[in-house]
């Protein structure tokens, strides 16, 4: 009986202890994860932590100033800094048309389109880089049968042939003992937001130009409309100066001086009629509608309607508004953290791991104890020689930055030169167009007295032609100087940055700003 104890009791010490060798495995192994994940998050990120860049020390946009008002036809433009951009400027100019035009573009536009997924494809990227930070976990089955031969460990025994079935899993944990996947996350992070202003810059853009293309459009139709009484009235005076020709108290060389004006305007029609159809054609891009599908809403200049309160920003500011200069920062520190991925490279990395598996004869066998198995491991790899690829590698990463700095230097500058550019605009504009309506104003005041000798019969017929003529010719030329006014006005908006907006922790929900 005694034998039988012994005999039936010795493997189940065994046992026991395997069983305790395995528990003190593992409680080991989570011992030293705990204590290197402590390391890892109690530890620096090396490379350099980003910070933006400080704005301009300046004060104002132009040498002696920016100005505060823009007066010019008893309608005047004040700066205040107590106005802000409006997501939905373009409602400034009063015009349904236009709010109608922009609304459809935002609908359906391409680039808008290529925009977002742009965007999501970068969040999509954000998220799957954050990965790095979980262990890596896997598992596998598998069944074969094979032809073993002892030879291959030196046994003269006979080949065998035996089915295996395995069934295993494994975990790994990357230590982030310098920060690399950190700095790594960072950088996607850069990326995402990069993508997000490059989202409102295209907004912005669209925007932009919806409304100049409309405001345009409508100037060249306003145009079209005067040049044809324009070409009416020297048709008018032609058909007179023949007829005096023929009486003899004309000479027939005024007959080809009128025809060769009617002429010269018949041909600045064609030039107008196509500025408008292409205007039409860019509108209908805008809107993501091919021309023969979509029509441009019909406007007249004068339905719209001049902002009279400007938004007024100090330098400091501009560069927290305009989104092509967020986005020159975004991509400034993306490229700093891939200093601190480059520079992690170099160092030694910790891998923490462990796997175990089950296999037997049969599937029914699978869970015999006897094909348990099971490994922990801590792995530490370090880059001794690599030709240099890892130095260079960092060097090239830091000349990166050094050019991503630059090119944001480089964005600050046009945009200031932006702003100055419009400010002057804005202020030639008013002279311009103060001048054009003094010339409008005595063309009509011209007419005016005119008609009145013509019907105390001191004048003649012709000279009232002449007159009118002159007429349209001033009213043209408003036209074309109001237009201008109201582009300038447009670009100031997009100048500035279109519409103020905080900014987002996250690019969650950018998307859809508008």
């Amino acid at each position: 009986m005694s034998t039988f104890r012994l005999a039936d009791t010795a493997p189940a010490h065994a046992q026991d202890g395997q069983d305790r060798a395995a528990r003190r495995g593992a409680r080991f192994a989570a011992s030293l994860c705990a204590l290197l994940c402590a390391a890892a998050l109690g530890g620096c990120a090396v490379g350099p932590d980003f910070s933006r860049p400080p704005p301009p020390k300046v004060d104002a946009f132009l040498p002696g100033g920016s100005p505060s008002a823009f007066a010019a036809a008893g309608a005047t433009q004040t700066l205040r800094a107590d106005v802000s951009v409006r997501d939905d400027w373009w409602t400034q100019f009063g015009s349904l048309a236009i709010d109608s035009a922009v609304d459809d573009a935002l609908t359906d536009n391409a680039t808008l389109d290529q925009a977002q997924a742009s965007l999501r494809r970068a969040e999509d990227q954000l998220r799957a880089g954050a990965g790095v930070f979980y262990p890596q976990a896997s598992a596998e089955a598998g069944a074969s049968r094979e032809r073993y031969s002892p030879l291959h460990v030196g046994s003269q025994a006979a080949p065998s042939i035996f089915n295996l079935f395995t069934l295993s899993a494994s975990i790994s944990y990357a230590i982030d003992l310098w920060g690399g996947n950190r700095r790594y996350v960072e950088g996607l992070a850069a990326e995402r937001d990069a993508q997000r202003y490059a989202l409102e810059a295209a907004w912005l853009t669209i925007e932009s130009n919806v409304v100049n293309a409309m405001i345009a459009r409508a100037a060249w139709c306003d145009e079209i409309d005067a040049t044809q009484e324009m070409i009416g009235l020297v048709s008018e005076q032609v058909r007179i100066a023949e007829v005096r020709a023929r009486v003899g108290t004309a000479a027939y060389a005024a007959v080809l001086t009128l025809q060769n004006e009617q002429a010269a305007l018949e041909a600045t029609l064609p030039v107008l009629e196509q500025k408008r159809a292409q205007a039409g054609d860019l509108l209908a891009s805008l809107a993501g509608a091919l021309p023969a599908q979509w029509r441009a809403p019909e406007l007249s200049l004068r339905d719209v309607t001049l902002p009279a309160d400007l938004p007024q920003t100090v330098p400091s500011q501009l560069v927290r508004q305009r989104p092509d200069v967020l986005q020159a920062e975004a991509l400034l520190h993306a490229t700093s953290a891939q200093i601190g991925v480059a520079t992690a490279a170099m160092l030694p990395n910790i891998t923490l791991s462990a796997a175990g598996g089950l296999s037997g004869a049969s599937p029914a066998s699978i869970a015999q104890r006897m094909g348990q198995s099971w490994s922990l491991a801590a792995d530490v790899a370090a880059p001794l020689f690599q030709g240099g690829t890892l130095w260079y590698g960092r060097k090239a990463a830091q000349e990166a930055y050094a050019a991503s700095r630059a090119q944001y230097r480089q964005t600050v500058l046009a945009a200031f030169a932006q702003v100055a550019d419009v400010l002057y605009a804005l202020e030639y504009d008013a002279g311009a167009l103060d001048a054009q309506s003094r010339a409008l104003s005595a063309a009509q005041e011209a007419l005016r007295l005119l008609r009145a000798d013509y019907r105390a019969g001191t004048v003649d017929y012709l000279q009232i032609l002449v007159a009118d003529g002159q007429l349209h010719q001033a009213q043209i030329a408003w036209l074309e100087a109001a237009a201008q006014r109201l582009q300038d006005t447009v670009a100031l908006y997009a100048a500035l940055g279109g519409g103020w907006r905080d900014e987002p922790a996250n690019g969650e929900g950018m998307a859809g700003t508008h």
